[in-house]
């Protein structure tokens, strides 16, 4: 069975409705269990904590499998670590919206080798501390069920759809 938060058309699936719906009441009205996911230091850490546990029982409910790998439970807790952090959600792909320069600037919020160093990242604790990361610097703004399955299915697909999608600034003639 195939775990997708949202369609190939980009909508939010049964588990996306759940998984948006908690991000949004985490943003907007639960500021301890935020405070809560925002320290935990990894995956793991993020599995411990009760907010973790409260939404994991939500998504079993909406269609998260009760058998799921356990690959696949640690990166539903990197997943939900990395939503602590994020303020608001912007649609569009990750990559590009980290090759993007902001106001008033001519540079990307993501550099070439702090890009290069996430699509290094070998499993989801590293990339979980890699994205921990980035995400101030692109203002915390990233598209939430872009990011839960970019996260949950990391590996050479993921990475080279990544690697297409930066928009890798052109080098000054030497």
């Amino acid at each position: 069975m195939s775990i997708q938060f949202r369609t190939s058309e980009g909508e939010a699936t049964a588990l996306g409705r759940v998984l948006l719906a908690w991000w949004q009441r985490l943003i907007e009205e639960d500021r301890a269990s935020r405070a809560i996911l925002r320290r935990a230091s990894s995956p793991t850490l993020v599995a411990f904590s009760a907010p973790y546990q409260r939404l994991y029982r939500r998504l079993l409910a909406a269609g998260w499998p009760a058998d799921a790998r356990p690959q696949q439970n640690e990166r539903l807790a990197g997943i939900v670590g990395l939503l602590a952090h994020i303020k608001r959600n912007e649609p569009g792909l990750i990559a590009s919206a980290m090759s993007r320069p902001g106001e008033g600037s001519d540079r990307p919020p993501v550099s070439e080798l702090r890009f290069l160093r996430l699509l290094d990242a070998p499993d989801g604790e590293a990339l979980y501390t890699g994205l921990r990361r980035v995400l101030p610097l692109m203002n915390h703004q990233i598209d939430v069920l872009a990011l839960a399955d970019d996260f949950l299915y990391w590996g050479d697909a993921v990475k080279k759809r990544w690697a297409y999608s930066y928009h890798w600034p052109d080098k000054a003639p030497s």
